[in-house]
């Protein structure tokens, strides 16, 4: 018996049905938008910079803002309404582009075409609105905190606009205190405080009371959300060095290779043929070859050349080789006495500083006041990784020796908790016990550097890369090994 007709309900499309009805709107659409994006490129061949050659660039980039040939017909257009009319009507013009330009970012926050254009529009704007620009990047950062698109832009407005400084710090105070996780706000405010409040001894870093109240916000940071890394990240900002300024650390001299190293507290560049590095011989200008340790001659730490057989006479008592960069900024003086086979001359601090890492050693009660706090937070976080990675970092900012034991506790602490970073933390951990013992030989004055009874991390292997070479040169550069294998 047929079942009554069922009046009054919907008729509900199978699932064939649904598909092909997609499928004659998706090509439907594909047809409107190659119909659109022809005329485009046909009114731009015959040079049709009109409204409504604007009006097709609005409907393929209302839906692909990425096209970024329509970008630029789109401004090739409005360049030429600008010579067309008066400053009124590029006024509204330019409001009308501001407007469509919102509309695409909310199809793609994220579009690099779309960013730009924006950034063009308001440089030909008559009369710009800095402050709805403003608005606009809180909105946009309100979606997506970290839209690096939208900082570049905001960064852009507030040089256009003179935003102070301080306003923008005001900014990110908001920020993070509506979200601790905002690493884009807190790489902005190590950008701004430098220049708020610059440390006349350090330049590049803040001010010592503006640094301790950025650490009890950190702080707050951290201990609201331990595993977060943004704030980790700053804490580590906040304790980091300056950037050291540039000049020669370290000059050394051998005899018996007939070569003359230059280590410097940056990488550099030397030009060959330039007078960016010259080299004096008892006072005589002495023409050299410089080259990296590798040959390839990129940025480096150390640049070495071969001297000639006339600077290095056995019969004399002595060579005085100087070191000149960049029309006498920075220099310094070697001497090689006869029946030495080398020689080098550095700065009494390097010993002290190139194996503390990448923190400060200035504020030693601020390091040890943050590695109590951390060690507060380890006690109620005890496989937090970024903990224990803090704390390895200050112990041996302040004193690598005094803690390499508990130090190498820690290690073993943060490979359990963070297993996926073994081979990291092993190749860090090497390379600290290579550093201390360079440490022990330095205040010992050996000439050997014996590893052979240090305990491996990674199985027993002896292997660990050659690093921080501008404490090396002339120094355990050129001292013997034992018992370890050294990878460049």
């Amino acid at each position: 018996m047929p079942l009554p007709p069922q009046h009054g309900r919907l008729k509900v499309k199978t699932t064939e049905e649904q598909a092909e009805a997609k499928r004659l709107e998706r090509e439907k659409k594909l047809r409107q938008y190659v119909a659109a994006t022809t005329a485009i490129f046909e009114k731009r061949k015959t040079g049709q910079l009109d409204k409504e050659a604007l009006e097709l660039t609005n409907q393929i980039l209302g839906v692909n803002p990425d096209f970024a040939t329509l970008w630029n017909f789109r401004r090739e257009i409005i360049l030429c309404l600008e010579r067309e009319g008066s400053p009124e009507e590029m006024q509204l013009l330019c409001r009308g582009e501001l407007s469509f330009l919102e509309s695409c970012l909310r199809v793609n926050p994220k579009s690099y075409g779309t960013w730009h254009h924006r950034c063009w529009v308001m440089e030909h704007v008559p009369h710009p609105d800095w402050a709805r620009e403003l608005e606009l990047c809180a909105k946009f950062l309100e979606i997506d905190e970290r839209n690096f698109h939208c900082w570049d832009y905001r960064r852009f407005v507030v040089q256009r606009a003179q935003v102070s400084a301080a306003d923008e710090l005001h900014f990110t105070d908001h920020l993070i205190t509506r979200n601790f996780s905002n690493y884009s706000s807190w790489h902005y405010r190590s950008r701004l405080l430098p220049r708020l409040h610059p440390d006349p001894r350090q330049p590049g870093r803040p001010t010592e009371a503006v640094l301790l109240k950025e650490l009890e916000l950190v702080q707050n940071a951290f201990f609201t959300d331990p595993n977060d890394q943004s704030a980790w990240f700053y804490h580590r900002w906040l304790l980091g060095r300056a950037e050291p300024e540039l000049t020669i650390l370290c000059v050394y001299v051998s005899r018996e290779d007939a070569s003359l190293a230059v280590a410097f507290s940056q990488p550099v560049v030397v030009t060959p043929g330039s007078c960016d590095l010259l080299l004096f011989a008892d006072e005589a200008p002495l023409a050299v070859n410089w080259h990296t340790a590798d040959g390839r001659n990129r940025p480096g730490l150390m640049w070495l050349c071969d001297l000639p057989a006339s600077a290095l006479n056995e019969h004399w008592p002595q060579h005085t080789f100087r070191v000149q960069w960049t029309g006498g900024e920075s220099q310094k003086e070697c001497v090689l006495f006869k029946g030495r086979s080398d020689g080098w001359c550095r700065d009494s601090v390097t010993e002290e500083q190139v194996f503390r890492c990448e923190l400060s050693m200035e504020k030693s009660t601020v390091l040890q006041s943050e590695l109590e706090s951390c060690k507060e937070l380890q006690a109620l976080e005890p496989e937090n990784k970024w903990c224990l990675l803090t704390i390895i970092l200050l112990m041996r900012a302040l004193d690598p020796l005094v803690y390499e034991r508990e130090t190498l506790s820690y290690f073993d602490t943060l490979k359990a908790a963070d297993p996926m970073r073994s081979a990291y933390l092993d190749d860090l951990r090497s390379r600290f016990l290579v550093e201390n013992s360079i440490l022990r030989m330095e205040y010992a004055e050996a000439r050997v550097v014996d590893l052979s009874g240090r305990v491996w991390a990674g199985g027993g292997a002896r292997r660990t890369k050659r690093r921080g070479k501008r404490g090396l040169v002339g120094g355990a550069e050129n001292r013997e090994w034992q018992g370890v294998e050294l990878e460049d």
